[in-house]
Order: structure tokens, then sequence, then C-alpha cells
């Protein structure tokens, strides 16, 4: 407990403290850590050849308090809202349940895997303690710090200092939130193209973190509001397509970055090392969420001189999907149904079916899930047929339909006005990721051969030289 509660202490510190422990940068748009002046008020060794990166933002999210602290203790659920940056969580251990009721004073051990959605961005592993305490004046502050002293040999890709945030109800159902993160990371590895976007915090940094948590309480406050249809749907229908829209969004980030649980292969790329194409095979023998069968993943990321958000109204719009979309063969999608969810322009969901002139083939439907925020979006989309979207539509139980997500993350490609993006992403480059996942064979041993590979290297190679071509002209 002596190593939480000293953490705790450093928290409320580092998160409450100005100068000269934070200092404004340079062009005096935001501030950084003085490091000097942190190791002067904190004890503790640095790391020797990791760097440090330290931020801090605050937000007003539209929640209370009390669902914020249930969001970040449940492990299950904090993993399942941040998918954007934590590829993988398990709590190890509860060091100590707290009070009866409530999660104060709890304390749990946990492994965690941080990610971008990018195979070309090494995941980041870690083990720490999380402890909740509520203060006297109804704050409630949540830390974690690296256990890395317990186990010296694990685990040290990225050791936590004392990082965390503090959360206060305040009026109009909404609650103040201080976020810190306060890392000391091995750098090696990471594409160069993505480093000024680390070095910025914009994918690992306490911006993030809020930008994500805010996200998801507009999701779930839009989730009350009716839902916009063309065609048909039953009320219930909503509740359904939200939840299979964000299982979607949770297998693909998961699905295309550099975990350790995801084993990928170098293609001969395209114009250069940036535009490498890479592979994984899958085999789902027993996985009812998604298809069964022999599965393959194609991933390359690359820059784009294009602005994020322009990128990001490309990819979203349904009519001009043909453009780039290999996969629908030049054939018209028509909108069926979408909700709105966020307050984003363009944050939806929206379900649309592909307007096939064969009439003797079945009927395919696109779930599509576009979102943004301050610091990424997100084009996320997966085929599924008509008994899985009546399913969906009239309110049935999304949770065993099968879904295998293809799509696009889009980022910043690196700091714009001293580490922050404009807003929208309207200046400056792209940083795109395109996966695509499919199914080669519902036989599970089943092996692909070297035509089929080259086959979709050729198509991913397609849809990138299309995107660029409508993008950069």
């Amino acid at each position: 407990m002596e190593t939480v509660t000293s953490a705790m202490d450093e928290l409320l510190r580092v998160a409450q403290l100005g100068e000269p422990l934070w200092v404004a940068s340079v062009d005096r748009h935001n501030y950084v850590l003085n490091e000097e002046e942190y190791f002067r008020l904190f004890t503790g060794p640095r790391k020797e050849g990791f760097q440090a990166e330290a931020t801090r933002e605050s937000a007003m999210i539209y929640s209370a308090a009390s669902d914020l602290v249930t969001i970040l203790m449940d492990v299950e659920q904090w993993a399942n809202v941040f998918s954007g940056v934590v590829s993988r969580a398990t709590n190890l251990q509860v060091v100590s349940s707290g009070q009866e009721g409530t999660y104060n004073e709890v304390v749990q051990a946990m492994n965690v895997e941080f990610h971008v959605a990018s195979p070309v961005v090494p995941t980041r592993q870690s083990y720490f303690a999380r402890y909740c305490r509520q203060h006297v004046d109804s704050t409630w502050a949540i830390v974690d710090v690296s256990l890395d002293h317990l186990h010296p040999t694990l685990f040290n890709m990225c050791r936590r200092r004392p990082s965390g945030c503090l959360i206060k109800d305040m009026p109009s159902g909404y609650s103040k939130v201080i976020w810190v993160e306060h890392v000391e990371v091995e750098g090696g590895g990471v594409h160069s193209m993505y480093k000024p976007l680390i070095r910025a915090g914009l994918a690992f940094g306490a911006q993030r973190w809020l930008a994500i948590l805010d996200g998801y309480c507009q999701r779930i406050a839009n989730g009350s509001v009716p839902l916009d249809v063309i065609g048909f749907l039953v009320g219930s229908g909503r509740e359904s397509l939200l939840k299979v829209a964000e299982r979607m969004v949770r297998g693909f980030c998961r699905g295309v970055n550099a975990s350790v649980a995801n084993t990928w292969t170098t293609l001969s790329g395209l114009d250069n090392l940036s535009d490498s194409v890479k592979m994984m095979t899958r085999k789902n023998v027993d996985d009812p969420t998604t298809p069964l069968g022999f599965q393959l993943t194609m991933a390359t990321s690359f820059w784009l001189p294009t602005p994020p958000k322009r990128v990001f109204d490309f990819l979203r719009d349904g009519n001009t999907r043909k453009e780039w979309d290999m996969l629908l063969f030049g054939e018209d999608i028509e909108e069926m149904a979408h909700i709105v969810t966020g307050n984003e322009d363009g944050n939806l969901v929206t379900m649309y079916q592909v307007k096939d002139t064969n009439q003797n083939s079945k009927q395919t439907i696109l779930l599509q899930e576009s979102r943004k925020d301050l610091t990424a979006a997100y084009v996320i989309y997966a085929p599924i047929d008509m008994v899985s979207a009546d399913t969906i539509l009239c309110g049935g139980d999304p949770s065993s339909i099968p879904i295998l997500p293809s799509g696009f993350t889009i980022l910043p490609d690196g700091p714009i006005r001293g580490g922050r993006p404009t807003p929208h992403g309207e200046t400056g480059g792209s940083l795109l990721t395109l996966a695509l996942q499919v199914m080669v064979d519902p036989a599970p041993d089943a092996n692909i051969s070297p035509a089929s590979v080259s086959m979709a290297n050729q198509i991913i190679c397609d849809m990138v030289d299309k995107i660029k071509e409508t993008l950069i002209s």
C-alpha cells in the first residue's frame, strides 16, 4: 500500500501544480513537464535508456463522476471503452477490495498492452497497480503506478510513473476531469512518420484519453435520441445496432495493431517503405462473434498531404464509396438507417444495402461506424447478410452475429499549433491505416495459396492508389 499511497499523493500534486513544474512551450500553446523540477520535488530513479513522456489535460465530460469511476475501475469495461488505446488488459489481482459497495480504496494489479491502431507502431506493455480513492471534497482520484520493481525483468517496455485522473461532479450533469499521463518508454521500433504524433502526446497522451472518454459519453447520451430512419425500424433496434457497431470497432482496433498476439508478415509493398503491406492469417474454429474458418488480414499505413477532416469525410461518404472500395465491384450502396452517436459532424452508425445488379445473388448489407475527435478518426465497416440485418433492426440479440471488420484509422501527422491539432483536423497531413479482413475459406484448416496472397495484395494496393489519386489531386 505504501507504493500506491505515495503515487496518489504525487498525482494530486502533479495534476494541480502549475509553474515551474508545468511550463509553457516555446509557442505557449501547451504545457510541458519540467523534468528538473519534477525530480527536485519527487523521488524515484530515472530508467536508463528510456525517454519520458508527460502530458496533462482537463475537460468537462457529460457524465456523473461515479459512472466515470466505474468505467475506469472495471477493467473489462475500461478496455472496451478505450479500445483505441488499449489492446489487452488483465486484472491480475485485487490487492485491496476497499469499502463495500464502492470503489473507494480499491487497489488492483493489472497487465496492460497499449497500442496505436497500426501495424507499424510497437505496442507498449506495462505492469502496474491502479488505486482509487474518494477525498473529503468528494473528488475521486484514480492513480496508476508501475510495479516493475517487483518483477524487474518483466513488462519493462513502458514504465508508468504516477498517472491517472481527478474527477469531480459539476452542475448540469457534467464532471470535471483532470488527466495526467507520465510514462518512461523504450522508443525503438516506431516508424518515423509516427514519431511526431507520439512525441506530441496525441497517440498515448492525456488529450487522447480524454477525447476517447468524451466521445464515449456523447455516444451514451445520444443513444437516448430517437433513431433517424430511412426505411423501417422498431425502437429496440437502436440498442442492437449500437452494440454490434461497438463490437465491430473493438475488433478492428485490436486486429490491426502490432500486438504480440498479431503475427505480421511484410509483403513487397507499394511505392516506399512506409507503404509496405503487411499480412496476417487467423484460424477461427469456435468463436461465433467472427466468421468461422480461415481469415486473411492485410494492412498498410501511409502518409497523405491531406487534412484528416477531408480524408474522414471522403471515406465515410456512401456516395463516393465505389471510387475506392474495390470489393464493391463498382456497385452503388443505399442507406437503410443511421444513428447519430456524437456531437461532431459525421459521428454515425450507418447501415447500407449494396445495390447489386445481379438479382440472383444474395443481398449484402454493410454496417459502418464513422467516429472522430480532436486526436483521431475512424471509418470501420463489415459486411453482414440480410438475416443478421433483420435481427439487428428488429432489436434481436446481436452478440452472436459474426463480424469481420475492415476500415481506416485516420491520425494527424504530427503536432499542429504547439502540440494540439486544429479543430476537426482541418489543416496538416494525415497518417492513414487501411486494413482489410476477409474470409478466405470456411474450413479453418485450409491454407492460403500464393496466388490468393498476390490478389489480396493487389486489391489493397489498388485501393491505396485510388484514395491517393482522389485526395491528392
